[in-house]
């Protein structure tokens, strides 16, 4: 019996919902999904193992004009992601404005097959969903076009069975327990970076970095220390906030998520630390895990 695997990558803009539409079509949570902009920083592989398949989805940052180190490294593994890809998924929301061409420009003349996801569509009319699918149709003309819902689950099914008519025969890339390329700690520190993001305004969460300093299994506890960079004293105040209850409550709720995600109990202790402008800084950003 022949076997298709393959890699599909998952582009947009910031905000489009692509985690959302990977944590969908994985069946697991594997990307961090808040409702700011730019939450995705690192290519997170999420692999859908059946008999027959291996599809290797791939999410990606969100495509933005870089304005500093960090996020050139953030566009370099979207750049990586569509040169492996054997079939690219663009999610634009439907309400997204393309005046800029940030998105387009990596895509407009790309050889490799493409299929258009318009998502968000739940309050949309059916004239605006159709206005989307022509503009799109004229400007990309791509292999297919869905109106979807990735949060409500909406239109999905057809999309799997469509991305299996673009993958070439070939054996499994990963083994076939593998959900993802990452492992439990890279998990860990994105949880903890959610509650951050979920819990403070403004610069914090992009200034922030997650490190796992310690990650110890025990029989019947995990004991898990993590580092939260941050760029400022003043931020570091922020981030501890009076007393210490800002980053106690980020520190339970992170505690809460870790405790189901390892189906273990957890004992879970965060440390702030300041190191000015890491973000632009290539030796710390190489020792944090992020792509050159």
């Amino acid at each position: 019996m022949s076997h298709k695997a393959g890699f599909v990558s998952i582009i947009g803009k910031p905000n489009a919902g692509k985690s959302t539409l990977m944590n969908a079509l994985v069946g697991e949570k594997l990307s961090i999904i808040t409702p700011k902009a730019q939450t995705t920083r690192h290519r997170i592989l999420g692999i859908v193992n059946e008999d027959a398949y291996q599809i290797v989805f791939s999410d990606t940052p969100g495509i933005i004009k870089p304005r500093y180190e960090l996020q050139n490294s953030m566009m370099s593994s979207v750049k990586g992601s569509i040169t492996d890809a054997d079939l690219i998924l663009f999610v634009t929301d439907i309400n997204e404005q393309y005046d800029e061409n940030d998105v387009l420009e990596k895509i407009i003349n790309t050889t490799i097959p493409l299929i258009v996801l318009i998502n968000k569509i739940d309050n949309a009319t059916q004239e605006q969903v159709e206005e989307k699918i022509n503009f799109w149709q004229e400007q990309l003309n791509p292999k297919h076009i869905f109106a979807i819902s990735a949060l409500q689950k909406y239109n999905l099914d057809g999309i799997m069975n469509i991305v299996l008519d673009y993958l070439p025969e070939h054996a499994p890339f990963y083994d076939k327990e593998d959900l993802t390329d990452r492992n439990q700690r890279f998990f860990v520190s994105e949880i903890i970076r959610e509650k951050i993001f979920n819990n403070y305004q403004k610069e914090i969460p992009y200034s922030t970095e997650v490190v796992i300093t310690a990650f110890k299994e025990e029989e019947t506890i995990t004991r898990i220390s993590a580092e939260i960079i941050v760029e400022r004293d003043s931020q570091k105040n922020i981030l501890i906030g009076k007393g210490g209850a800002s980053l106690k409550k980020v520190g339970t709720e992170a505690r809460k998520d870790i405790e189901k995600f390892l189906d273990q109990k957890v004992f879970l202790e965060t440390f702030v630390k300041v190191i000015p402008d890491w973000r632009s800084k290539k030796n710390y950003l190489k020792g944090f895990g992020y792509e050159n």
